[in-house]
């Protein structure tokens, strides 16, 4: 856990004061040093329960390791952890307000309507000409993105599938060791399409960065400019992924995967007669209100009911 430049770590604040710290303070400072996520993530009741010492032993000992109180000796905790922690948080605070069902689907509604529009309003127009003309000269596309990203890959890949006839996912069973493997084929006139959000995976960024050390184009879908991915990128498209309960809102990504596919079918030569055989391609899968069974029975006839000069003629 690193610390930040003057600022000790929770490491080298423990054992400086370790030979003055009592053995329920050493029991405390054994677990947290074992345990780091955990204890940066327990309220100081929880803690101590866990360790199986008062709350005001825990007390003492934040205020031992020259902390103000345990609030400040959590805070330097999360501080070696903010990426992976944020989710955690911002879904503890927001547990901590009551709120109908109701109001959950509408507050997560408006935060995707949220991310959508700054995404939208912080579109680089430049950035997105390159995008698309990079998958169009493209004589190979591989797509890396493992975790939740590796849902949005197949469905980048779903999307460019009909206006490029070769794009792979490099997401499988294998997982890393397959994208590795098929990546040392990459070559300059391929495409490498690199997805990875808070929490970043270090396969995706390690697998960008040696496909651009080997000259293979990167086109990075990330969440912001200091994501790891970013600085990797020949172009960088970027969705703002903000959520309260999830550690990214998926929604604003799917979303820029739509609008990327429907710019790459605009300009792409034969997408009309692309999308003509896709489409009669899943036909014979597609239901039709009035398809009917082969060995359907035909519907009864409805009896014709009787005009008055038939009546009369009877």
């Amino acid at each position: 856990m690193a610390a930040p430049p003057g600022n000790p770590s929770m490491a080298q604040r423990i054992a400086r004061v370790l030979p003055s710290l009592t053995r329920s303070h050493r029991q405390m400072a054994d677990w947290v040093l074992a345990h780091p996520l955990q204890a940066a993530t327990m309220p100081i009741d929880e803690l101590a329960a866990t360790v199986g010492v008062s709350v005001a032993t825990a007390n003492r000992f934040a205020r031992a390791l020259e902390f103000e109180g345990y609030a400040q000796f959590r805070a330097a905790l999360v501080l070696g952890f903010e990426t992976t922690l944020a989710p955690v948080e911002k879904l503890r605070s927001k547990l901590e307000r009551s709120a109908s069902v109701a109001d959950v689907f509408a507050s997560a509604l408006a935060d995707i309507q949220r991310n959508i529009e700054f995404t939208r309003q912080s579109l680089d127009r430049h950035s997105c000409e390159q995008a698309v003309e990079a998958i169009l000269k493209a004589e190979r596309i591989y797509i890396i993105g493992f975790g939740s990203s590796s849902w949005l890959g197949g469905l980048l890949q779903r999307s460019l599938d009909p206006y490029r006839d070769n794009v792979q996912l490099l997401a499988t069973v294998e997982s890393a060791s397959f994208a590795a493997k098929m990546l040392s084929r990459a070559r300059p006139a391929d495409l490498v399409i690199a997805i990875a959000f808070p929490r970043y995976l270090a396969d995706t960024v390690q697998l960008a960065q040696r496909a651009r050390e080997a000259g293979v184009p990167v086109l990075v879908l990330t969440d912001r400019v200091t994501s790891p991915l970013a600085p990797i990128g020949s172009v960088a498209l970027y969705a703002q992924t903000d959520s309260h309960y999830f550690a990214n809102s998926e929604a604003t990504v799917l979303a820029l995967i739509e609008a990327l596919a429907s710019a790459v079918a605009h300009r792409v030569k034969g997408s009309v007669k692309a999308a003509a055989r896709l489409a009669e391609s899943v036909l014979p899968w597609l239901h039709r209100d009035d398809a009917r069974a082969p060995d359907a029975a035909p519907a009864p006839r409805r009896r014709r009911r009787p005009t008055t000069s038939s009546k009369v003629q009877q």
